[in-house]
């Protein structure tokens, strides 16, 4: 979730863009009292947000020094490293060498699609065909991602899966190593197709040591949820929690904190971006917000005196644009500790990666992650 585009949004065709305000602004304000109470209202003027409430918490923006816009680039920068050179990105399809090397490489005798497209507006244009000729159907999105999407009834998962691995070992090497090659199984019928969850993404691993990596090498426990496992190529996490929910998500979440002690949980979730942010579903994306408001006190009585719990982004992506693609925007940042510090503006952030730092900082560990803590101003 964006709160306001970057300096350098014009450059990623996204002059204009706000994923929070806009949001919003379509649905004639959003009511999130919660969120307000940790600062959100205090970042920017968003309507329905009521900037004068009183804060517990700490508030800021973040803004992202990578090169791109993608999940990826995120999450990494978060985890304290910064991508110098984006992935590639095919928003005219995957040109003849690679689909030549990836018909080599895997076996099949043809492919299906091989254009930018949403998963679900795929399946239903080429899902038909795809069970005639029992091509795999090959896309990408705003992402830099290789999807193939594949009936479960006309090419088994174990199939699949030994695709994209093939995949993602041989084709998608060197100038075109996109971040991730990911598993779109489906099922159903002419007409009524759907993915089901046994997707798989097979990712790059981080260039550099992540803060999971300082985590793990001090024996301090990582539980990733969501889709963490994925975007870090498992490097880092002791526990792997998959959702494909904001919903289990939050369940997630909310037993982690429960169960751990003394460990670091980075959770993911996934229906902001993946349901609502690249579907352009303004309404659904303010519902889903609403309902983690509604969550998030629970979240809050469920944490120890001194744990601390940071909510951010990892991109924008505004439903309202004219785009299906993330958004290069500023993203919010907002800290809480039972103990800690009330009311303090964070300022805007440099990089995202200054919130990784911070959690460095508070396991008091040592580190060469990039980034500055502000945990002095939090706890």
């Amino acid at each position: 979730m964006g709160i306001g585009e970057l300096p350098d949004a014009a450059a990623y065709g996204d002059q204009g863009t706000n994923t929070l305000k806009h949001v919003a602004s379509a649905v004639g304000g959003l009511a999130l009292p919660n969120l307000a109470r940790l600062g959100l209202g205090r970042i920017a003027e968003v309507q329905g947000v009521d900037g004068r409430a009183p804060v517990d918490g700490c508030y800021g923006r973040m803004a992202e020094r990578s090169a791109g816009k993608d999940s990826t680039t995120g999450h990494w920068e978060i985890a304290g490293v910064i991508t110098k050179q984006p992935f590639p990105l095919y928003p005219a399809g995957f040109p003849r060498e690679v689909i030549d090397r990836f018909l080599e490489a895997t076996g099949c005798s043809g492919i299906l699609g091989n254009k930018a497209a949403s998963g679900t507006d795929i399946i239903r244009e080429y899902g038909d065909d795809h069970g005639k000729t029992r091509y795999p159907i090959v896309y990408t999105s705003g992402d830099s991602v290789f999807q193939i999407a594949t009936h479960e009834e006309v090419i088994p998962l174990k199939q699949l899966y030994e695709i994209c691995r093939k995949t993602r070992e041989q084709v998608m090497v060197g100038a075109h190593a996109v971040g991730r090659v990911i598993a779109r199984p489906f099922t159903g019928k002419s007409g009524a197709y759907v993915r089901t969850a046994n997707r798989r993404d097979y990712s790059l691993s981080p260039p550099a040591t992540t803060l999971l990596d300082c985590l793990t090498e001090q024996k301090i426990d990582t539980v990733g949820i969501g889709k963490i496992d994925d975007l870090f190529n498992g490097r880092g996490l002791k526990e792997k929690i998959h959702t494909d929910s904001n919903a289990k998500g939050i369940e997630r979440i909310l037993e982690a904190v429960r169960r751990e002690s003394g460990a670091f949980v980075m959770a993911n979730l996934v229906d902001f971006d993946m349901q609502f942010g690249h579907r352009q579903d303004p309404k659904g994306f303010a519902a889903a917000l609403r309902e983690f408001d509604e969550a998030l006190p629970q979240i809050l009585e469920e944490m120890g005196q001194n744990d601390l719990l940071m909510i951010t982004a990892d991109h924008g992506n505004d439903p309202t644009d004219n785009s299906t693609d993330h958004s290069r925007e500023y993203v919010p940042l907002l800290c809480y500790c039972k103990s800690g510090k009330r009311g303090v503006d964070l300022g805007v952030r440099e990089t995202f990666a200054d919130a990784g730092k911070t959690v460095a900082d508070f396991f008091e560990i040592r580190n060469s992650l990039a980034g500055v803590s502000f945990l002095s101003m939090v706890v």
